[in-house]
C-alpha cells in the first residue's frame, strides 16, 4: 500500500507543481503547447502498451473492449455535464475558459476535470503494483507530464483573475490528494477483483484517456505549438515506450 501511494503521489505530484510554477515565470502557448504534446505522446504510449495490451493478458479482449467503450462515454458525458454546470468548454483548455472571462470561476470546473484524468490512470497504478508487477515507470512518467500543462495554464489564468498563490496551490493539492488515494484503493482493491474486471478497469482507464487526448489535449497542444507539435509528441511516444 505504501508504496502504491509513494507512487500516486509522485504522478499526481506535478499538478501542484504546475500551479506552482504558473506564478514563477512568463509562459508562452508555445511552451505550453510542446509540453502538452510530449505529455500527449507519452500518454498514447501508456493507453497502448499499459493499459490496453496490459488489460488483455488478465482479462478477455471483450472486457477490455467493454471497459474502453464506457470510460468514453462516461468521460464524455461528464465532461459534457461539468460545461454545462461551470459555464465553461467541453475539454482541458475549455475548462479554463469560462464564459465569463473570469479565470477564478474556473476552479471548480479544473478540480472535476483532474478527477475525471486522474482516478482512472491512478486506479490502474494501483493495481498493477498489487498484482507484484514492477512499478510502470511509462505510465508514472505519461501521468506526471501531462498534468503539468494542466496546472500550468490554470495556474496563469487564475493568477490574471486575481487569484491568489496559495488558493492556486491549495486547490490543486486536494485534487492530487484524490489522485493519490486512488493509488491506494486500487492497491487495496486488487486483490478482490477477477481478471475480466481488472481488465475491464484498463480498458475504462483507456478509453477515457483517448476521448481526453482527441478531443481537447492533442488539438490545444497543435494550436499553440503548431507543426512542432507532432515531432514532440513522437518524442513523448518514444520515451515512454523505452521506459
Amino acid at each position: 500500500m505504501g508504496e502504491a501511494i509513494g507512487w500516486g503521489a509522485l504522478a499526481a505530484s506535478s499538478l501542484v507543481i504546475g500551479a506552482a510554477l504558473a506564478f514563477v515565470r512568463s509562459w508562452s502557448d508555445a511552451l505550453v503547447g510542446l509540453i502538452l504534446a510530449f505529455g500527449a505522446g507519452a500518454l498514447i504510449s501508456a493507453v497502448s502498451f499499459e493499459l490496453a495490451e496490459e488489460g488483455t493478458k488478465v482479462g478477455s479482449n471483450a472486457a477490455v473492449g467493454a471497459g474502453l467503450g464506457i470510460g468514453a462515454l462516461t468521460y464524455f458525458f461528464a465532461d459534457g455535464l461539468i460545461a454545462r454546470r461551470t459555464g465553461t468548454g467541453r475539454g482541458k483548455r475549455g475548462r479554463r475558459q469560462p464564459e465569463s472571462g473570469d479565470g477564478s470561476g474556473s476552479g471548480t470546473s479544473l478540480a472535476l476535470g483532474a478527477f475525471l484524468d486522474g482516478i482512472p490512470e491512478q486506479l490502474v497504478l494501483g493495481i498493477g503494483l498489487a498484482s507484484g508487477e514492477p512499478v510502470s515507470v511509462a505510465l508514472v512518467v505519461a501521468i506526471f507530464v501531462s498534468n503539468l500543462p494542466e496546472g500550468i495554464g490554470a495556474g496563469v489564468d487564475m493568477s490574471k483573475a486575481g487569484m491568489s498563490r496559495g488558493h492556486v496551490v491549495g486547490l490543486f493539492a486536494s485534487v492530487a490528494v484524490v489522485c493519490i488515494l486512488s493509488s491506494g484503493l486500487g492497491y487495496g482493491l486488487a486483490d478482490s477483483i477477477s481478471g475480466e474486471l481488472q481488465a475491464a478497469i484498463n480498458g475504462f482507464a483507456a478509453g477515457a484517456l483517448l476521448v481526453m487526448l482527441i478531443d481537447s489535449m492533442i488539438p490545444e497542444a497543435r494550436l499553440k505549438a503548431g507543426r512542432n507539435a507532432g515531432l514532440v509528441a513522437v518524442l513523448g511516444f518514444a520515451v515512454a515506450t523505452a521506459l
